[in-house]
């Protein structure tokens, strides 16, 4: 008998600051669902982790701002979001807290152990003091104007009017959130981790993983080819785990070290639920088992960067296979905005519709390799032409067609024709088709993979016209209708990963035996329900959503937005001067290229440095964009360039094109990006 596949599954810890939205299950948590179950289904030995990020300046600022301790939103928040998980389907194994003291033991336990190994550096370092609170001020309790865009409430890590990354010290007219005083500078220590010492251990790891996705890979050696910097692993804080070494009383472990150890104390918690403490060890250290981290893009440098690096240190420990960061989810037409509440909030969709039509439509729209836009309208489209239409009307009537015509039981199958066998082919190689998507991470392909097979039966129940052969052939029905059963008995099993909640109710309306998440997916293909078998009386199966019902939640969201600053303007365009003919504007070579690597040109504060590729050409191509993006940030973005401009020499750097950016009112430039997935080197016409 063969082992079977061990794989632990972790979905980004959320922060207990606030609940949840769209834009979080879309990257991290549904894709990871989906994989998990199917994986359960295939008989794999899977384990799916998360919980509440607890720790870190987001909590105590959200505190502060309600009037109440750190403990009493942690609390709030964490079972609002597990509560709202539940009800969505998210089935973890284990959803554990950040604040429990198995989390603040494997916390102390790692930083000792690269303590006493001598991994640390203790650098003496000025940071910002209020004098009237008596505490050292995290980054991002301080805020000021924008040395780079002169914007004020910039926050003492970023801008985000220009985007750019800062520290607290660079800050005009720097204010103490807390008292409102301006803070003064005072020396403290802080412990570093030296990440360059890892970057050879990290390239060579990054090398053996040629299967990552390509935005994942060229972060990744973005941050390499500008080189690992030490990075503080303490900081002046109150709340969180105490540095656990003399000499540092007020300090706390930085939670971007200590929240991806997570992981490991949830899944030390879920073995000690099960009675079974040293059980996580299959996982965590066992060079088999197969990590994989969904993410948001947002995290790409904390999972596949920082924490490899920090197992690596420790040493035993079991380093990621993969980790497949989904892009972001936008919102009729415009990006999320927790702090101007332009969101949908999981709690609230839940107190109005059914989980499955949203895991549905966010399944089909999963951001995989660009961002994606979630609207109300595409979401009703998606229920009523597609789960209503396709999905629900093929079992719908198949079952409405037995109960009516053959008693409420599995008509025998007899004869096959044609038709019948095709069906059926079909049906057998389904299993492997869908499956190998979701292997890939491609939820997107394998859910069309789905919905095509429900397409096909209900083409296969319009070619075989059982109205019409219930008359003159009933054995002829009756094997129509036995194919139609077995059909809805395998979109029960491939709907599980999906749709949770209607895989159940179809696996009762089939009166199939046992729990339908414990079935074996191959057998969806090829096991049928045996002739004469009695079938629970027919039900709906997805229900219709109404425009009124539609039409409500967009002008709530429309209210909900008080922002008007996040609203798209107009410019007025100058008149053009030299106006150019049809014959010259042909003369310029617009193409898509993707940017491969970017960095910073030495010594300057406007230039990039960018590796693109056009088609089969590899190009390098000076742009002065260093004030408007982060270079982290480009590699993998697909962009519009001028190939056929002449080359140029640029601070002694040749640039073999130009990229296209817009401008904004305000001087802020914006790269030209395409929208669609297309080829590199296609012409724009």
């Amino acid at each position: 008998m063969s082992k079977k596949e061990q794989i632990l599954v972790t979905s980004a810890l959320p922060y207990a600051n606030g609940p949840l939205h769209i834009g979080h299950l879309a990257g991290a948590y549904l894709p990871a669902d989906i994989f998990t179950r199917y994986h359960r289904l295939k008989g794999s030995d899977i384990v799916f982790i998360c919980g509440s990020d607890e720790h870190g300046v987001a909590i105590t600022i959200r505190a502060e701002q309600d009037g109440v301790r750190p403990q009493e939103i942690i609390d709030r928040y964490h079972e609002l979001n597990k509560g709202s998980f539940e009800r969505f389907g998210m089935s973890f194994d284990n959803y554990s807290r950040t604040s429990l003291p198995i989390h603040h033991e494997t916390g102390r336990d790692f930083f000792l152990d690269i303590y006493n190994k001598g991994i640390l550096k203790k650098k003496q370092e000025k940071q910002f003091y209020d004098e009237q609170a008596g505490m050292f001020l995290p980054d991002r309790y301080v805020e000021g104007t924008c040395p780079k865009c002169n914007e004020e409430g910039a926050r003492g890590d970023q801008c985000e009017k220009c985007g750019s990354d800062l520290n607290q010290t660079d800050l005009i007219n720097p204010i103490s959130k807390v008292s409102g005083k301006r803070p003064v500078l005072r020396e403290t220590s802080h412990w570093y981790f030296p990440l360059g010492d890892f970057q050879d251990k990290l390239k060579n790891y990054l090398d053996q993983r040629p299967w990552w996705k390509e935005n994942v890979r060229n972060y990744c050696y973005g941050w390499i080819k500008q080189g690992l910097q030490d990075r503080a692993v303490t900081r002046d804080l109150n709340w969180g785990i105490k540095v656990p070494v003399d000499g540092a009383d007020g300090k706390v472990i930085y939670v971007w070290f200590e929240a991806v150890l997570g992981y490991i104390s949830s899944t030390r918690e879920w073995a000690q639920k099960i009675g079974q403490p040293q059980r996580w060890k299959d996982y965590w250290q066992n060079e088999n088992c197969k990590l994989i981290h969904f993410i948001g893009k947002d995290n790409i440098v904390f999972h596949a960067v920082m924490f490899p690096i920090f197992l690596m240190a420790k040493a035993g420990y079991t380093l990621p296979q993969d980790v497949p960061a989904n892009e972001f989810l936008n919102l009729e037409g415009r990006k999320i905005s927790t702090s101007r509440n332009y969101a949908i909030w999981l709690e609230d969709y839940l107190a109005h519709f059914p989980p499955d039509p949203l895991r549905y439509c966010l399944a089909a729209i999963a951001p995989e390799t660009k961002d994606a836009d979630f609207s109300w309208k595409d979401f009703q489209t998606r229920n009523n032409s597609e789960l209503v239409g396709i999905l629900g009307n093929f079992v719908n009537r198949s079952l409405t067609f037995a109960h009516k015509y053959f008693d409420g039981q599995v008509p025998a199958q007899g004869r096959l024709d044609g038709l019948d066998k095709k069906m059926l082919q079909l049906l057998a190689k389904a299993p492997e088709r869908i499956g190998a998507c979701i292997e890939k991470y491609t939820v997107r392909q394998a859910l069309r993979e789905v919905m095509d097979v429900a397409r096909e039966a209900n083409k296969y129940f319009n070619d075989k016209e059982p109205w019409r052969s219930v008359k003159n052939n009933k054995q002829e029905c009756g094997t129509t209708i036995n194919i139609c059963v077995q059909v809805s008995r395998a979109l029960a099993i491939f709907m599980a990963p999906f749709l949770p909640h209607s895989a159940v109710k179809l696996w009762h309306l089939l009166n199939q035996d046992g729990d339908i998440h414990k079935q074996q997916w191959a057998s969806a293909g090829t096991v049928f329900v045996a002739d004469g078998h009695p079938l629970n009386p027919p039900e709906i199966l997805f229900s219709k959503i109404e425009d009124d019902v539609i039409t409500a939640e967009i002008d709530k969201l429309k209210s909900n937005s008080s922002s008007e600053s996040e609203t798209k303007k107009t410019i007025a365009v100058p008149a053009a001067t030299d106006k150019i003919s049809f014959a010259d504007f042909q003369k310029v070579d617009l193409r898509v290229a993707t940017i491969l690597q970017a960095e910073k040109v030495a010594k300057t504060d406007k230039l990039l440095q960018l590796q693109v590729q056009i088609g089969d050409e590899k190009r390098q191509i000076i742009a002065g964009m260093a004030e408007h993006t982060a270079p982290e940030d480009l590699p993998g973005k697909t962009v519009v360039v001028v190939a056929n401009l002449k080359p140029a020499k640029i601070r002694g750097l040749e640039s073999q094109g130009m990229l296209l950016a817009a401008e904004s009112e305000d001087g802020k430039l914006s790269l030209l990006t395409v929208e669609k997935e297309i080829e590199s080197g296609a012409k724009i016409r």
